[in-house]
Order: C-alpha cells, then structure tokens, then sequence
C-alpha cells in the first residue's frame, strides 16, 4: 500500500516523494493565495477561486482571510457561511471538517498530524493524522490549538488560547490547558453580546427578525 493511502486511511505512514510533491503543489495555491489582490473586485474573484482550489469542498459564502497555511488543503472541508480570520493554520494529513456557520478567530491551529512518542519509532520517519471535526455554529477564538482526533460539538465556543486535547459536547462554553467545558450555553445568553452587556433595544429587534427568518 502507497504511503498516501495509509495516510488517508488514518495509518502510520511515511511522508514520501509523492506526499511531498503533493504538498508542493499546494503551496504554490497558497502563495498565490496569501500573497494576491484581494481587495478589488477581480482579485476577491480570484481568491475566492484560489480557496476552493485548495480545499477540499467549500460551501456558499465561505471566507479565509491571508494568511492561511495548510498541507493538502483537499483533506478540508468547511461548510456554509463560515469565517476563518488571519493565520489559521491546518495539518490536514488527516481529514478536517468544518459545519456551517463556524467562526474562526486568528492565529488558530488545527493538527490532526502527529508523531510516535518513542524516539526511535519517530525517528523512523513514520507519523500519522487522525481527523479533527468541528460541527456547526461553533465559534473558536483566537490563539486555539486543537489536537488530533479531537470532535468540538456543534454550537460550542472555545476559550481563546485554549489547547483542545479531548472531544468537546455540544452547546458549551469551554476554556483552558488542556480545555474543559465551563457550562452550558442556555437561553438566557441570547440576550447579551459580551458578559453582563444585554443588547440594546435596536439590536434586537434586528436579532430577534434574523432569528424568524431562520
């Protein structure tokens, strides 16, 4: 079996000549990427195409904001209307699946590549990528490290500089190193933008016409 297949298949593999081509190809999109017009009406085009070049599968209104850095890029799919803002960075050796409505603060990481513990089984050259999924409506601040493996549940909010090392329940509030859920998010945070802060009474009504529009 070719070594990207047993990576694909969640298998200890070596990063050989083909991975590396592949790899290669891909950071040539993400400089293009990175370092293109994107702020006039042709070059948001382009970028727009250049990120669903790299990835995997993107649904409609889907934003990356340069820079970005991954491995593959077509290991990652991320779903309808979600945000990643500057500097997220993805080891896509394995699968990464990102639900809808999903936002990303910057500077967050997503590993899902990782290495032997023993030395000498590392030094091998062998190494591995298990998935990582994070479901819908989640919102990940800024400086997150997420680990292998790892399953954020849809509607949780990570903590910024939180390290996630286990799977996380849905509908959560969760912070720290390694991360652990704080509570529950209920309906009572419906009414304030930022800790004790309600929203004024414009604000929602125009929440509360979004919410009926869904």
């Amino acid at each position: 079996m070719d070594n990207y297949t047993r990576m694909r298949n969640e298998m200890a593999y070596i990063a050989d000549e083909h991975c590396g081509k592949l790899m290669a190809e891909n950071r040539r999109r993400l400089h293009e990427f990175n370092n293109g017009d994107c702020w006039s009406a042709e070059g948001l085009k382009r970028h727009d195409e250049l990120m669903r070049e790299i990835l995997g599968k993107a649904g409609k209104n889907v934003t990356i904001l340069p820079p970005f850095r991954c491995d593959y890029g077509s290991n990652i799919e991320i779903g309808d209307n979600s945000f990643a803002n500057y500097n997220l960075t993805v080891l896509d050796v394995g699968k990464v699946a990102i639900g809808k409505n999903v936002f990303i603060a910057p500077n967050v990481s997503i590993y899902t590549a990782g290495h032997p513990i023993h030395p000498t089984a590392r030094n091998s050259m062998y190494e591995y990528g298990i998935p990582v999924t994070i479901g819908d409506n989640c919102w990940i601040g800024g400086n997150v490290v997420i680990c292998p493996g790892v399953n954020i549940g849809s509607g949780s909010v990570i903590g910024a500089g939180s390290v996630v090392t286990k799977d996380v329940p849905e509908n959560v509030v969760a912070a720290g190193n390694p991360c652990r859920v704080l509570r529950e998010i209920t309906d009572e945070d419906f009414n304030y933008f930022f800790k004790d802060r309600k929203f004024d009474d414009e604000a929602m009504e125009n929440i509360l016409k979004y919410k009926a529009e869904l």
